[in-house]
């Protein structure tokens, strides 16, 4: 296959430009550094269409980190990012003449889509949240709807916490709990729906050559854990002690809405999409996924 892939210099879209050479595939970077195959600026709304004419696939990853303190200015870019580079590749790839046009265009998106829910099971079907990162999700996915309407394939994947020593949130967390300082966050009830770097790289790779899934896909390993399970078994992986506790209000005081939104909520979600398609996880237990993600 011939894939188009944004965000290629990100840890996910990395190891995924790595991941599809290795199998035998032309995979091409849509960045904007001048080394990149194919050049683009969506602030600009600047995406040539010519260059993806002809390409079997898109994979969308791009978008502004989350994960820091939220002032007006980072909600806007992280929403911006998001809608406005998935509006100008839908769009740009939807204008191709019809024999020219990918097949399929795989999007990121997130279990954020969901809100924050508590103890209860999320699938695909489950109604959105009503909080910033829901209603920057529900946006993100409507975005692509060019490319649906041109007859494109389009799967979002609602991804949970992806497991990479490499980046992401468990980059962040890895200093504090080396240094025997991991702690469960607030209560440590929240439910986080995680999946490891290999087998999310391995799901985008499954939703190209899929024909039968469309629509949202829930990324996230079958066994969601609580804060303190994660914290534990983190911790228990690199032979390290668990403090008890950060408190919530301390979280609050020193990340804001991002700390609420991100540390303290609860996404329990099911991988119930990919499952009835056949996708098989290789890492559904956290401790063993964490190890493989560490061992690479």
């Amino acid at each position: 296959m011939l894939v188009a892939v944004t965000g290629a210099s990100g840890f996910t879209g990395s190891a995924l430009l790595a991941a599809l050479r290795k199998d035998g595939h032309t995979a091409l970077a849509i960045g904007r550094a001048g080394s990149s195959d194919i050049r683009w600026n969506p602030d600009e709304s600047r995406l040539d269409g010519a260059s993806l004419a002809d390409v079997d696939a898109v994979v969308h990853l791009a978008g502004a980190p989350i994960g820091e303190r939220w002032t007006a200015a980072r909600k806007r870019a992280i929403r911006e990012s998001r809608v406005r580079g998935t509006q100008l590749v839908a769009s740009t790839i939807a204008a191709l003449p019809p024999g020219q046009r990918p097949r399929v265009l795989v999007c990121a998106s997130g279990v954020g889509f969901y809100g924050s829910r508590g103890d209860e099971w999320l699938d695909e079907t489950s109604t959105p949240g009503t909080d910033f990162l829901a209603t920057v999700a529900r946006e993100w996915e409507a975005a692509a709807e060019p490319a649906r309407a041109a007859g494109i394939r389009v799967v979002h994947l609602r991804n949970g916490l992806i497991l990479s020593p490499h980046g992401g949130a468990l980059a962040k967390m890895l200093p504090v709990f080396r240094l025997g300082a991991g702690a469960r966050l607030g209560n440590g009830r929240q439910w986080m729906s995680w999946i490891a770097l290999d087998d999310v790289v391995r799901a985008m790779q499954f939703a190209l050559v899929t024909d039968t899934l469309a629509g949202a896909a829930n990324a996230v390993s079958p066994a969601p854990v609580t804060n303190a399970e994660f914290t534990t078994t983190l911790a228990h992986v690199l032979n390290r002690p668990v403090l008890a506790a950060v408190p919530e209000f301390a979280l609050r005081v020193l990340f804001g809405e991002m700390g609420a939104a991100t540390l303290l909520a609860s996404q329990r979600a099911r991988p119930a999409r990919l499952a009835a398609v056949g996708f098989e996880f290789l890492h559904p237990a956290l401790e063993s996924a964490l190890r493989f993600e560490f061992q690479r």
